[in-house]
């Protein structure tokens, strides 16, 4: 199995404007290689066209959940300032950032690999990590992006098990992203397929 981080990406189009969504970089090759990344967009995406015209990316690590959930149902408007090696946006929140060069692409019918080279790395301020409620946000966030692809009783039984973080250890941040989360949850059980669809 591969060593997967979950960050949050920023691409740039060809028109300078920043994309920002929520991906797993997967750890490239040795394991004491820690420039060496994956990015595996999904067929169709803006992460996927941005990555082809401009190959390069910032994996943006934050410590505020509420920038995970709040992508997922679209709303992407986070502040950006300009990376230093690259045509890239690096967000103003993220505690680390890397940025990423594409050395090569890796072709599929579903997601094509991005094989990525980290240029620059920059830690802004401390970090001491995630807690348990933090990282069930995060597990929601992914099950969120899945609820066209797994059968119904899995999802309910997951996010009643990743609720039990959310009430022992959730700070106020924690219960907003949750909350938020819920909204596309509460959607796909209404039916609304439309929206399901959105992450």
């Amino acid at each position: 199995m591969p060593f997967i981080v979950e960050t949050i990406i920023t691409t740039r189009n060809e028109e300078g404007q920043v994309h920002v969504a929520p991906l797993g970089l997967i750890k490239d090759g040795d394991a004491n290689d820690d420039t060496a990344w994956i990015l595996a967009p999904f067929r169709p995406s803006r992460t996927l066209d941005n990555l082809i015209s401009n190959g390069f990316a910032v994996a943006n690590h934050v410590d505020d959940v509420r920038v995970f959930a709040n992508c997922i149902m679209g709303r992407r408007n986070w502040p950006v300032q300009r990376a230093l090696k690259g045509d890239g946006g690096v967000m103003t929140n993220a505690a680390v950032h890397w940025e990423m060069q594409v050395e090569r692409l890796e072709e599929d019918e579903v997601r094509p690999r991005f094989h990525c080279r980290v240029v620059h790395a920059q830690t802004h301020r401390p970090w001491s990590g995630f807690n348990r409620a933090q990282a069930a946000v995060i597990e929601a966030a992914v099950l969120a992006t899945r609820l066209h692809m797994l059968p119904s009783e899995k999802i309910e039984t997951e996010l009643a098990y990743l609720n039990i973080a959310i009430e022992k250890t959730a700070g106020p941040r924690e219960a907003e992203a949750w909350a938020t989360l819920m909204e596309k949850f509460d959607a796909w059980r209404a039916g609304d397929r439309a929206a399901v669809r959105k992450a």
